[in-house]
């Protein structure tokens, strides 16, 4: 098998690996939340289209990140650019019934930022879901590269650009290093830190932890 008909099956394709187990987590939301498709939610660091496909949806969702909007959004969505470690009030002072993060708070820039992701959360609402890889799984999620995130950032920006099952290879050096120092997994005492009140769930593959979720305001 060549290395992307690899990477495909793994992560890319409606039956790969990966999406597999993102049907599974979102089954998971949907038994946490039942009341889901009723709920307004705000997604910091996602993507309208996820929902889009999502078999349960919102009743209406607010996605907050640092990318140009769509060019066409549905009439049950919103979508706004902005930092979720630094909301603009227009968005700070709403409120939400749940506030959602797939897979992002390894990508905010370090333990201060982190804090005021999480700052943000709780800001948002009494409710939240959010998820993010566990460091100490063996396999590196973004570049899909063994032991990873163990080596130092010179090895790391090597990996970066040249391992084969990556999505993109970076294509120079300095594009590299922004990936890896922009990607830093946690483990579950900054989870429990970040989020001292929540039920901390851990997502497990052949009983190895594998990604962590904040779980608060569940019936």
């Amino acid at each position: 098998m060549g290395i992307h008909a690899l990477r495909s099956r793994l992560v890319e394709n409606e039956d790969s690996f990966a999406a597999r187990r993102r049907s599974k987590r979102a089954t998971w939301l949907v038994e946490t939340f039942p009341d889901l498709a009723q709920m307004s939610i705000v997604d910091l660091g996602g993507r309208v289209e996820t929902w889009a496909r999502a078999a349960v949806r919102p009743k209406h969702v607010h996605v907050v990140n640092l990318e140009a909007p769509p060019p066409e959004i549905p009439d049950w969505a919103e979508v706004d650019y902005g930092d979720a470690c630094a909301l603009p009030p227009a968005i700070s002072h709403r409120r939400y019934d749940l506030v959602f993060s797939n897979s992002v708070l390894e990508h905010v820039g370090g333990h201060e930022r982190r804090v005021r992701f999480a700052e943000s959360v709780h800001l948002l609402s009494d409710a939240h879901w959010v998820q993010t890889p566990y460091r100490y799984f063996p396999i590196e999620p973004h570049w899909i590269a063994p032991g990873m995130q163990f080596l130092p950032v010179r090895f790391r920006t090597l990996v970066a650009r040249r391992w084969p099952l990556a999505h993109s290879p970076a294509k120079s050096h300095e594009a590299a290093i922004q990936q890896v120092l922009w990607t830093e997994l946690v483990d579950r005492s900054q989870m429990r830190h970040y989020f001292p009140q929540s039920q901390i769930r851990v997502e497990r593959l052949a009983t190895l932890p594998k990604s962590l979720i904040a779980v608060l305001g569940s019936p």
